[in-house]
């Protein structure tokens, strides 16, 4: 039976995809206090998650009324993001599997930095490093780099391709078998299985080589979340996971189908690329009880909220927009995917902007899954079978609570069917996913 991957989902702040978050009315939400989480790691080790990783971006949103009032007053998305490597080296000291993802930026990042920090944890954590790549998508980061305007979506890519490309010239700019430690002659490696790499193209220049021996994994994994059709041929060429965000189970189909026909474009197998989807679990003893947990969540969302992170994602102001009648005639230079889905959904439903908003504010339009586990299974596993994902990335509602209660309930009930794992066959995140080196 096809076995599923499973990820946990984080922002390192007070919101993920899930605005009430920090709202949580069972308890406070410590998100600036590391204890936190080391919780959260050792609760999905627990449950046998694949891996964690956290989404991240470089700046506070500011887009909405071309200020910062609405996203620091109400919280959104941006409100505040701690640097997660670091935390990822703090949960890689108290876990012994789980993967270990976090976001860094081909716009405003160099490939010897990013080559360097990821071959670092990848060490240090045993072979379980990923790196989710991005090419950022708004003006706020522009400005704190001293930019005064974002590159525009086409040439994001551009940029991002060679990055990748020179980092991973640099990943591999040591052999395997260059490091040599032979104490009693005094040799620590061989020279001659170190390379300069010599890399002058459009956006980089790096001579190399990479000053980190080879690493447990030969390559960390990486993750992206294309979804325009540029961002798809980016993701199909480079990414060993793909994080994405559709509302239906027709869409991921869709999505899944689109992506995977791309894969031998690059000399790619279709399983040399696993499609998670995103879901929001809502978990209880009867789906009534669930939905109950679903609403009261929802409840707690300011309408104007999930409009400053929509703002911040497409690179639009909408707060020049009537909140009170769908929108139309925009068009946004941001993330393309998910705003496709709003205006899709602004389309089929006929939801104003308001509208649009609150639902934006709850999930980021990752799909809200209310029921008991046996429910939640069942929508898991048609998922799978039917071959519109490989597996799953869960978002949670609140923290740690929804990681706790879809560990303790939902991961038993894949278990029972055969469709997860039991037991970690191995400490690398490669092998977790099945993939071979690359």
């Amino acid at each position: 039976m096809r076995q599923m991957h499973l990820c946990g989902f984080l922002i390192a702040g007070p919101v993920s995809h899930s605005h009430a978050l920090w709202r949580n009315p069972a308890h406070d939400t410590p998100f600036l206090a590391l204890d936190f989480y080391l919780q959260i790691a050792r609760t999905l080790e627990r449950g046998k998650f694949d891996f964690v990783f956290f989404a991240d971006r470089l700046g506070i949103a500011d887009r909405y009324g071309q200020n910062l009032e609405v996203g620091i007053r109400y919280g959104d998305q941006d409100a505040t993001r701690l640097d997660p490597v670091p935390l990822l080296g703090a949960m890689a000291t108290v876990t012994r599997h789980l993967g270990l993802g976090a976001t860094r930026s081909t716009t405003y990042d160099q490939p010897y930095h990013i080559a360097r920090e990821f071959a670092t944890l990848d060490h240090l954590s045993g072979g379980r490093a990923a790196w989710n790549v991005v090419t950022s998508m708004n003006d706020s980061e522009a400005l704190n780099f001293g930019l005064e305007t974002h590159l525009d979506h086409e040439r994001r890519y551009d940029r991002a391709d060679e990055f990748v490309e020179l980092t991973c010239k640099l990943w591999r700019s040591w052999d395997s078998d260059a490091l040599v430690l032979d104490k009693a002659r005094g040799i620590y490696a061989d020279p001659s299985r170190v390379h300069y790499v010599h890399h002058a193209g459009r956006w980089f220049r790096s001579r190399g080589p990479l000053n980190i021996p080879p690493m447990p994994q030969a390559r960390p994994v990486i993750i992206q979340a294309g979804s325009s059709g540029r961002g798809q041929a980016f993701a199909a060429r480079w990414a060993d996971v793909i994080f994405t965000i559709q509302q239906t189970p027709d869409q991921m189909q869709h999505y899944y189908n689109a992506v995977k026909a791309q894969l031998p474009t690059y000399g790619r197998r279709p399983e040399d690329c696993h499609i998670l989807t995103a879901i929001m679990p809502f978990v209880a003893g009867t789906r009534a009880e669930a939905e109950r947990k679903r609403d009261a969540h929802n409840a707690l969302i300011h309408p104007l909220v999930g409009l400053s992170t929509l703002s911040s994602h497409s690179n639009v102001d909408f707060s020049q927009h009537p909140p009170d009648v769908p929108l139309a005639n925009v068009q946004s230079s941001g993330t393309q995917g998910l705003f496709a889905s709003v205006l899709r959904l602004t389309q089929e439903q006929g939801l104003t902007l308001g509208e649009i908003g609150m639902v934006y504010g709850r999930g980021v339009l990752v799909p809200q899954i209310a029921g008991t586990a046996a429910e939640i299974a069942d929508y898991m596993q048609a998922i799978v079978e039917a071959e519109a994902s490989d597996g799953f990335v869960i978002s949670p509602a609140f923290l740690p609570d929804s990681f706790e209660e879809f560990v303790d309930y939902v991961v038993p009930e894949l278990q029972r069917r055969a469709l997860f794992r039991t037991a970690y066959a191995s400490r690398r995140l490669r092998d977790h996913l099945a993939l071979a080196p690359r």
